[in-house]
């Protein structure tokens, strides 16, 4: 499938690729001619210093859908005593998760508790901003990661995701064709990229959940992201707000995902339907389940006190993992 040339200030239809990106299994370069392949050399170059180290056992055999690799991890930072945890920080394991499946949607009125809430919320939205200002080429996710560790507990909160039903890492970092859930890893970010950082704080006895998708364009560099993957980025975020003005009282939670359709379909994008929003206050993840895609069956109406995610994943391909 042909893409943009990657030369500056190009823009045209490409199809000749990057030989050397070709054979070191990196994300493609195209363009458009030799003469526009030849001037961006000196700066296209150096992406080629970016070589994936040899796969560890675990992978071997696993079916990639894109050139990304995974990279080396390092070992699982900590956090103070002082700083209140959840209860799966040791084990892992979110026994009042498994609980409260019993218990339904959780109600959250009261006046403190909203106020707590809205803290834990405002403490989210102050580090995933701090991280997404971070965000160039050349930085890895491990950088980033241990950044949002340090302004999380910095500001007296646990980062949710640390050793959540095993998570090894204090944020999700999913870049290019990564859906969610990405570990941070010692990979350094390229020109061309996509970065997702999932930011998510325990304070106060409840948990904030939220996230930005970051282009990795250096002013210059003359490598950018890929038009197509920006309108991506575009139309999710169009689909998430036109979510948001849906809610209210009485609307119905299954409808969400035929809001969000209406919206992505004008591009021929996909909804990943293996991950959906859900309820959150103090606990991490508890109804309602909030599906993105038409059509689907989720039970449940919004109700005053209802504190939920909604997170579409839109592919530019099938939505199939």
């Amino acid at each position: 499938m042909p893409g943009v040339c990657g030369a500056k200030d190009c823009g045209k239809e490409a199809s000749l690729q990057c030989p050397t990106c070709v054979s070191l299994h990196l994300p493609v370069s195209y363009f458009c001619s030799k003469d526009c392949f030849s001037k961006s050399w000196s700066e296209h170059k150096k992406a080629h210093g970016v070589v994936p180290p040899p796969l560890p056992d675990i992978f071997v055999g696993f079916e990639f859908t894109g050139p990304l690799r995974p990279y080396p991890i390092t070992p699982r930072r900590k956090v103070p005593d002082s700083i209140p945890k959840p209860d799966y920080y040791l084990t892992g394991v979110p026994l009042s998760e498994r609980d409260a499946k019993r218990n339904g949607i959780e109600v959250i009125k009261k006046p403190k508790d909203l106020a707590a809430l809205r803290e834990a919320c405002r403490i989210g939205r102050e580090v995933l901003d701090i991280a997404g200002a971070f965000v160039r080429a050349g930085k890895t996710t491990e950088e980033i990661d241990e950044l949002v560790h340090n302004s999380t507990i910095e500001r007296g909160a646990y980062p949710s995701p640390l050793n959540y039903r095993g998570f090894p890492k204090s944020c999700c970092t999913s870049v290019n064709e990564i859906v969610c859930h990405g570990i941070p890893d010692l990979r350094p970010l390229q020109n061309g990229d996509i970065v997702n950082v999932d930011v998510s704080v325990y304070h106060g006895g409840f948990h904030s959940d939220l996230n930005e998708t970051y282009f990795v364009e250096d002013e210059s560099s003359d490598v950018k992201v890929d038009p197509n993957t920006k309108l991506l980025v575009d139309t999710t975020y169009n689909a998430l707000y036109k979510a948001i003005e849906y809610c209210k009282p009485g609307a119905m939670y299954r409808d969400i995902g035929d809001v969000i359709h209406k919206v992505v379909k004008e591009h021929g994008f996909s909804i990943i339907r293996s991950y959906c929003g859900h309820g959150l206050g103090r606990l991490f993840h508890c109804g309602p389940n909030i599906p993105h895609y038409p059509g689907n069956k989720a039970v449940g109406v919004m109700k005053p006190g209802h504190v939920f995610t909604i997170e579409p994943m839109i592919n530019a391909g099938g939505w199939q993992d």
